[in-house]
C-alpha cells in the first residue's frame, strides 16, 4: 500500500497516454470487470465515472471503500487507464487519498481549450464522524468540496485546492458533486452537477457549480427546487441546457429541469414518463464523435426498474429529439446494477461503465462497450 504520510497523496500514474485510435471493427457489445471486490484488499468498489480523455486514452474512475461497501468511511479514489479503447487496462492507480478519511465522488469535465482535465472530489472526516449514522447525526458543515485537474492527459494529477467556501453556502450540511461527469458548454463555461443538503432538513436540492476562467475559480449556478439528488447535465441542440436528476419523490422517474442562461436559473421539474427508475444515479450524455459528426443524439443509461430499491435492468437508451422521446433501448445488464457513467470512444464506440451486482454490494464494476448501430436498432 502506498504511504500515509501528509494530508494528501496524489499518485502519478505510469501508463504513457496513446494518441486517439482507430478500431478495425466496434462490437455489438463486449463486457469485462474491471474492479473487484478484495482487488488491493479492499472490500468494495462503487461509484463509476468514465471519460476518454483529449488525446483519447480511456479513464475508468471508481471508489475504493476498504472497510465496508458504506458510503461512508475509509473511501480512495482509485483509477484504471485504457490506451486501446478498453481492451487492456493499467493497474489499479490511488487518485484521491486523504489518510483513512474519505475522499469520494469523481466528477470529470474536460476544458476543450486547454485540454486540462478537471477531478472534483468530495472529502469528509472519518475521525469526527466514524461511520454513516454519526455523518447522519451531524447539525453542522461535513464535507469539503476539493478540485485538482490534470494537463497531461490524466498521466499526473495536480494538489487539490478546497473550493468549498465558493461553492457551498454554510448553512448548508453538504454539498456534493455528481457523482459522474460535467460538461463545457459551447460559451466554455465548465459546468458540474451538484447536490445540497441544508443543515437541519432531512431532503436535497440539486444545482450546478461552474467556472468561466477555465477552472481558476469556481462558483454557484443555479438549481431548481424539489427533492432530488445525484444528477447529470448535457446541453441541448438550442444550446439550453438539461438537467436529469435522481427523484425522491415516489414517482419511479427521473425529474428533469431546463436552463435557458447557462445555469443560473431553471425550470420546474418534471417527471420523463420513459425513464423509469428505482431511485439511483444515472448517467446522460450528448454523442458527438469525428467518426459519425452528423448524428448527435442524447444518451441515457440507468437500472430501467420503477420499484424502488429494485436496482436491478442495466439499460441505455437513445433520444433523437433532446429527451422528448427514447425510442430506441438495449439491455445490457438483465442481473442486480446500479451506478453507471457513460463516454463516446475515439472510434464512434460507446463506454458504459457500471456497477454490477450478482449479489448485493459485490462491489463489481464492469466496463460495456457498443456500437452506436447497435442501439439504434434497439426498438422499445
Amino acid at each position: 500500500m502506498p504511504s500515509r504520510a501528509g494530508i494528501l497523496s496524489f499518485m502519478v500514474l505510469v501508463t504513457v497516454s496513446a494518441p486517439v485510435l482507430k478500431a478495425a471493427g466496434v462490437p455489438a457489445l463486449a463486457q469485462q470487470d474491471l474492479f473487484h471486490r478484495g482487488d488491493n484488499g479492499v472490500d468494495s468498489y462503487r461509484i463509476p465515472a468514465l471519460m476518454t480523455t483529449p488525446k483519447g486514452a480511456l479513464m475508468a474512475f471508481a471508489e475504493a471503500r476498504h472497510q465496508s461497501a458504506a458510503d461512508h468511511g475509509y473511501i480512495e479514489t482509485v483509477v484504471r487507464r485504457s490506451t486501446d479503447l478498453g481492451k487492456t487496462w493499467s493497474s489499479i492507480q490511488i487518485v484521491g487519498s486523504d489518510k483513512t478519511n474519505a475522499v469520494q465522488n469523481p466528477t470529470l469535465v474536460i476544458d476543450r481549450s486547454t485540454g486540462v482535465i478537471w477531478l472534483m472530489l468530495i472529502r469528509s472526516d472519518t475521525s469526527k464522524y466514524p461511520d454513516d449514522a454519526a455523518l447522519a447525526r451531524a447539525r453542522v458543515p461535513v464535507r469539503r468540496m476539493w478540485v485538482t485537474h490534470s494537463s497531461d492527459d490524466g498521466i499526473s494529477w495536480a494538489k487539490p485546492r478546497d473550493i468549498t467556501k465558493a461553492v457551498c453556502p454554510p448553512e448548508y450540511k453538504e454539498c456534493v458533486c455528481g457523482p459522474g461527469v460535467g460538461i463545457q458548454l459551447r460559451s466554455g463555461r465548465l459546468m458540474i452537477p451538484s447536490y445540497r443538503g441544508r443543515i437541519g432538513e432531512s431532503g436535497f436540492s440539486d444545482y450546478v457549480i461552474y467556472s468561466d476562467d477555465h477552472g481558476k475559480s469556481w462558483h454557484m449556478g443555479g438549481g431548481p427546487e424539489g427533492n432530488m439528488d445525484e444528477c447529470q447535465v448535457v446541453e441541448l441542440r438550442d444550446g439550453s441546457v438539461m438537467l436529469n436528476m435522481r427523484s425522491n419523490r415516489g414517482k419511479g422517474r427521473r425529474g428533469v429541469s431546463i436552463s435557458k442562461d447557462q445555469g443560473l436559473t431553471w425550470s420546474p421539474i418534471v417527471d420523463d414518463p420513459t425513464l423509469v427508475e428505482p431511485v439511483c444515479q444515472a448517467s446522460i450524455i450528448r454523442y458527438e464523435s469525428p467518426a459519425n459528426p452528423s448524428r448527435t443524439p442524447l444518451l441515457f443509461s440507468n437500472p430501467a426498474s420503477e420499484k424502488k430499491d429494485d436496482r436491478r435492468l442495466m439499460t441505455v437508451r437513445l433520444s433523437n429529439d433532446g429527451g422528448k422521446t427514447w425510442p430506441a433501448s438495449r439491455l445490457i445488464n438483465e442481473g442486480r446494477s446500479a451506478y453507471s457513467c457513460l463516454a463516446v470512444l475515439p472510434d464512434g464506440s460507446i463506454g458504459c461503465l457500471y456497477e454490477a451486482w450478482p449479489t448485493r454490494h459485490t462491489g463489481t464494476i464492469r466496463f460495456a462497450r457498443f456500437s452506436l448501430d447497435w442501439l439504434e436498432s434497439g426498438g422499445n
